[in-house]
């Protein structure tokens, strides 16, 4: 695909979005009040102030550790954190994936030094497109309990929670399901809260800045994929040479040219 090509599936991509894209949904999330609307709405707390509201942030403890880049991580004024996710693919992994998260999180929020008490209440929050544990609920929420005896609780203020906009049962208030369904494109309802972030949608798909950056940024994963495509049939190409069979018969296989086939056999000294 050509640059121009490139560029023109970039702008149609970007005039497809909806809230369910992380890139959107992080930025609408830089809207204190809106962001402030919903954690309330999916947690059914009272959130008294937001702090500290960054979008795509990135920890890294360690250089040879993996770092992970957040949509939305949010701090209010009663020393909670806030981690909020949107998630389209179903990669089998949240519950590692949740865990990682509020490792790092807590790794990230404490001092050397400082007490383990002194730890942050936090929440890590997926909102999901799919339904993550098969069971038809629009809301999982995981605290540990003693498996033993379900009255005993660890208490160690962490939470992770994982919406479905898919969900089915009635177990949430109607405005979570009005704001899931929205997620899931199933169009708009009659709720504040929603058309508020339609409104956000709309404001932000026309923000030129935002759609550059985005255009960008989806060019250059575009640049990596092919990269990728492109290093991976080299290594075929390399092992059906070792394995001595004829350039025609590689270029074929590979759809390449035999004079491509032959400069890897040369550099390669096959």
């Amino acid at each position: 695909m050509g640059t121009k090509d490139q560029t023109k599936a970039a702008l149609k991509k970007w005039e497809s979005l909806t809230i369910s894209d992380d890139f959107l949904f992080s930025k609408i999330m830089r809207d204190q009040e809106l962001c402030t609307r919903l954690l309330e709405t999916i947690l059914e707390v009272k959130i008294s102030r937001v702090q500290l509201l960054e979008e795509q942030k990135t920890i890294g403890i360690t250089t040879d550790a993996k770092s992970i880049r957040l949509d939305v991580y949010v701090e209010d004024g009663e020393n909670t954190i806030y981690n909020v996710e949107m998630q389209t693919t179903n990669e089998h992994n949240l519950p590692k994936r949740s865990r990682y998260y509020q490792g790092m999180i807590d790794l990230n929020s404490i001092e050397k030094g400082a007490k383990y008490n002194e730890l942050k209440k936090s929440f890590v929050i997926f909102i999901c497109t799919f339904d993550p544990f098969g069971a038809g609920r629009h809301k999982y929420t995981f605290r540990h309990i003693c498996e033993e005896d379900h009255r005993l609780r660890l208490e160690d203020d962490a939470a992770r929670v994982f919406l479905n906009a898919a969900g089915t049962k009635d177990d949430v208030s109607e405005e979570l399901k009005n704001f899931l369904r929205y997620v899931a494109g199933e169009g708009m309802a009659n709720d504040p809260l929603v058309q508020d972030l339609d409104r956000a949608v709309a404001d932000a798909k026309a923000n030129k800045d935002w759609r550059v950056e985005y255009m960008t940024l989806f060019l250059r994963d575009q640049e990596n994929i092919e990269k990728g495509r492109e290093e991976e049939k080299r290594e075929i190409i390399l092992n059906m040479l070792k394995e001595s069979i004829s350039l025609e018969m590689i270029a074929k296989v590979t759809q390449t040219t035999v004079d491509e086939v032959e400069m890897i056999r040369m550099e390669n000294n096959l």
